[in-house]
């Protein structure tokens, strides 16, 4: 029995080294101060990487929106042209494709008040993988993203339904060893 203990042990430890790695983190734009007027998005951006799989977490008061845009109106803070948008006040965007991906403010003259943020996602983490920096030069997206608004945790961590699957993954797997 404890030999069989062991080894169930042993695998979860290996399902869990090898699943933790690869889930994406949330990272909440513009930290505390989240999606506002103020805030300085380059700056919160510029010393991030972000990877497929990650999730960028827009928290907001009534008045903003979150739109996803193309380079161009990104550039000329352009609003009516956006490939996505949400106003729900906490707008969680999948990041699902490499590649840059621009955000701005549809409200008018609040991308121009500095409401826009431009992050180049890598396509891979790991050993062999180079990650590109954030910024603002960047050419346009090749493709878009689905995204859905949802509630999240705070900047670059793992979710808590993650945490909340892999608990319930060491709790059956103690109910194993002690049974």
């Amino acid at each position: 029995m404890a030999n069989s203990a062991a080894t169930i042990v042993f695998l979860f430890l290996i399902l869990l080294a090898a699943v933790v790695p690869s889930l994406g983190k949330d990272y909440t734009v513009g930290d505390s101060s989240g999606w506002t007027m103020t805030g300085d998005y380059k700056t919160w951006a510029s010393d991030k990487t972000f990877n497929v799989g990650d999730n960028l977490v827009f928290k907001y008061g009534p008045g903003h929106t979150v739109d996803e845009v193309s380079s161009g109106d990104f550039s000329s803070c352009t609003v009516g042209n956006s490939i996505s948008s949400d106003s729900s006040g906490s707008t969680t965007i999948p990041l699902k494709t490499a590649g840059p991906h621009y955000f701005i403010c549809g409200v008018i003259g609040h991308c121009s008040s500095g409401m826009k943020l431009a992050v180049t996602v890598a396509a891979a983490t790991g050993a062999g993988a180079t990650p590109t920096p954030s910024g603002s030069s960047l050419t346009p997206p090749t493709t878009t993203s689905g995204h859905v608004p949802t509630s999240s945790s705070s900047s670059g961590s793992v979710s808590p339904s993650v945490f909340m699957f892999l608990s319930s993954c060491l709790v059956m797997v103690y109910k194993l060893i002690v049974s």
